[in-house]
């Protein structure tokens, strides 16, 4: 998945820093369905658009889990408390938050679709 998504940024020269965040959070999501919503199942599957329109990078992540990723139920964690109790995880939905300029969620029965956006302009 990382070398998809660099390999089809690659062509927009974009810094180092830029692509590097985007792969980051693309990853993250990726990362976050495949162990909580999926279960790490590999007879599940996550399907994966890229497009680039008006100099704004999107990218389309879907599956069908049982599970899916509530939006209205997160909280964006304390990063200072984290860092006091030594506590990991629990922080890429900010860290995919302060890095793509949207991010959106929807289910529909056990379909779900994250949506990342990104001016790369």
């Amino acid at each position: 998945m990382r070398d998809f998504v660099s390999t089809y940024l690659a062509t927009y020269s974009l810094s180092d820093l830029h692509l590097n965040q985007i792969v980051l959070a693309v990853d993250e999501v990726v990362a976050n369905l495949i162990i909580h919503a999926n279960g790490e199942d590999e007879a599940q599957h996550l399907d994966l658009r890229v497009t680039v329109d008006n100099q704004v990078f999107g990218i389309e992540i879907e599956d069908d889990s049982p599970s899916s990723y509530a939006p209205s139920t997160y909280r964006e964690p304390d990063l200072q408390e984290h860092i006091r109790t030594g506590k990991k995880g629990g922080v890429g939905m900010a860290l995919v938050n302060r890095i793509m300029d949207r991010v959106e969620f929807s289910t529909t029965g056990t379909h779900n679709v994250c949506r990342l956006y990104k001016k790369i302009a």
